[in-house]
């Protein structure tokens, strides 16, 4: 990838702790770009010769992160990167990461334990715990242990306890820390009588800093209906800027 990510300067070290133990555990912060630079940067592994599986805990990040990829890649999802959510998938013959929520890897290795064509598993924002993430690492690691002992496992978080997590996955795994990077804050609160809905206010907060800011803009919403309203609405009024 061509995109200087804080991420970049420890992929050598996951790459040797991939190679070495065959299990790490990677502690970035936000921002830092470990959901779509370090898969691709295993498929050149020689140990990679089948697909990486990528876990997210949502049906949205998953397909971001999937199209992400597909984006840097010069490509379309679908391609060398897919993914595959209970409503919705994008995945080929060629495909050699996978994008996937949880649940669906719990149900493939439920359904098939060995994992055929699978290279590494790599468990995305480990710190949400939830029933479908922590029954899919007991799985993983059950397989690992039992039938794929050339199985890589990864797991990935910006505030797990690393030490903690490298127990779990056995001896000799190592924890690799990025750093990340860190930038100057500043809160500014917007007038409002209430009555706006949330829709109305984020979009009028967006246009605010376009006008006054430079750079690009990222919105945090509840849910998909949502940001597709503040789109629609900042579509409206910034026809020409990309949204």
């Amino acid at each position: 990838m061509s995109l200087d990510l804080p991420i970049h300067a420890v992929l050598p070290d996951i790459r040797a702790a991939l190679a070495s133990a065959g299990a790490g555990v990677l502690i970035a912060p936000p921002g830092a770009g470990k959901t779509t630079a370090v898969a691709p940067d295993l498929l050149g592994e020689p140990w990679c010769t089948g697909q990486i599986i990528l876990t997210s805990p949502r049906r949205v990040a998953a397909r971001a992160a999937a199209e992400r990829m597909a984006e840097v890649l010069g490509e379309k999802p679908g391609e060398t990167v897919g993914y595959m959510t209970r409503l919705d998938s994008k995945v080929s013959a060629r495909t050699r990461i996978l994008v996937v929520t949880e649940a669906i890897l719990v149900n493939r290795l439920v359904d098939d334990p060995e994992l055929p064509g699978v290279s590494a598993l790599l468990f995305d924002e480990a710190h949400e715990r939830a029933l479908d993430s922590d029954l899919g690492l007991a799985l993983a690691l059950e397989t690992r242990a039992v039938l794929r002992e050339d199985l890589r496992v990864l797991v990935m978080s910006a505030t797990i306890d690393g030490a903690r997590f490298a127990r779990l996955l056995g001896e000799g795994a190592p924890v690799v820390e990025s750093e990340g990077r860190s930038f100057p804050l500043a809160i500014k609160w917007l007038g409002g009588d209430g009555s706006q809905t949330i829709e109305d206010r984020v979009a009028g907060a967006v246009m605010t800093a376009w006008r006054d800011e430079v750079g690009d803009i990222l919105a945090f919403l509840p849910g998909v209906r949502e940001i597709e309203r503040v789109r629609e609405r900042l579509e409206a009024r910034l026809s020409d800027v990309p949204i």
